[in-house]
């Protein structure tokens, strides 16, 4: 019966997306370099669905201080479909792709001076940061009014993860004086943890890809950075200019001191790449294997129902591998941060 079940909903879910599927004709102007890096990419509006040729969108204000035109707000709507609205446009090629360019007095199209528009990833960012207050906050509540009874259900979930992450991870690694770091090590966490797991939501408010845009893991780096240099001892900085190595690796030419002033900001950059890449790189490959359904429409309805199964089945495996992602990316960045600020700490001994 489960097995007759499964196949009912195979076919079923096979015929839906024959029968949706854009026709030959449309999937041979079908890109999918620029349908990936669409879904993955940054925009002015929110695009949430199309039904019958109807687009429905969140037009988000548009932010801009121009050379001659001063501060404009506006909204992306009146730049939709490559319109142009007080000077300024979208870009729809060359090196400003995607973005808004402003037409100056020469005719030339230049970046406005400043750029603080209300994007989809600011959006989403802000939606994330109530999704991740709205899971904090409770559990803070319930403490602060039963200080000896434990919470359950979600609430002891998340308490049960934090101290896991608190115990297994930050202590072990930077030691005694592990408490003052813990808040910036569990914010980091689970700011990490929740914007993985909304960027796999296919639909709104999710699908945004936060953490795989790469000004946003160049931030929490940053923050690693600053603290664990801050943070560091006398004998972490001795270690770093005069580290205990035969003396010709350090004069006359300071090999040694060289190399470790370059770990110095390695080690963030390799934070910031990691958690970049691996995200940005298990959207894309969500994405490509939904391509393969509309790729596959011009060689026939077998294969393309055939390729679609295919589609489908992967896609489903690749979500879970995601999910599983989201977690070791947010376990990985708070590991390696907390190791770097336990290196800092160091005593001579």
């Amino acid at each position: 019966m489960i097995l007759k079940n499964n196949i009912l909903r195979l076919g079923i879910l096979l015929l839906v997306v024959v029968l949706f599927t854009p026709s030959a004709r449309a999937a041979e102007d079908f890109n999918v370099k620029e349908t990936v890096f669409e879904h993955i990419g940054d925009a002015y509006s929110w695009h949430i669905a199309t039904i019958a040729d109807t687009e429905i969108s969140i037009h988000l204000p548009v932010i801009v201080k121009g050379k001659d035109s001063g501060w404009q707000v506006f909204s992306s709507s009146r730049l939709e479909q490559g319109a142009e609205y007080k000077g300024y446009r979208i870009a729809q090629e060359g090196d400003y792709k995607g973005k808004i360019v402003e037409r100056n007095h020469t005719g030339l199209e230049t970046r406005p001076v400043i750029d603080i528009s209300i994007t989809k990833n600011v959006l989403g960012l802000w939606i994330n940061c109530i999704v991740l207050l709205l899971i904090i906050l409770p559990v803070a509540r319930w403490y602060k009014q039963h200080t000896f009874e434990p919470p359950k259900g979600f609430r002891g979930a998340v308490e049960t993860l934090m101290l896991d992450v608190q115990d297994e991870l930050i202590k072990p690694c930077i030691g005694d004086d592990y408490k003052r770091y813990t808040p910036f090590l569990l914010t980091a966490f689970f700011f990490i943890f929740v914007n993985n797991l909304m960027g796999l939501i296919p639909f709104f408010p999710g699908g945004t890809n936060i953490t795989g845009n790469i000004t946003i893991t160049l931030f929490l780096a940053v923050c690693t950075f600053l603290i664990v240099n801050i943070s560091g001892t006398k004998e972490y900085w001795k270690e770093i200019f005069w580290p205990e190595v035969p003396s010709w690796l350090k004069v006359p030419v300071p090999f040694m001191p060289v190399i470790e002033l370059f770990g110095v900001f390695t080690k963030p950059f390799a934070l910031m790449i990691r958690l970049f890449a691996n995200i940005m790189a298990g959207h894309s490959v969500i994405i490509s294997l939904v391509c393969v359904i509309f790729i596959t429409v011009s060689m026939g309805v077998g294969i393309n129902i055939g390729m679609s199964a295919v589609s489908v089945v992967f896609t489903i495996f690749m979500y879970f591998i995601e999910l599983l992602v989201a977690y070791i990316q947010a376990y990985v960045f708070t590991l390696l941060s907390a190791v770097f600020i336990g290196l800092a700490k160091v005593k001579h001994d």
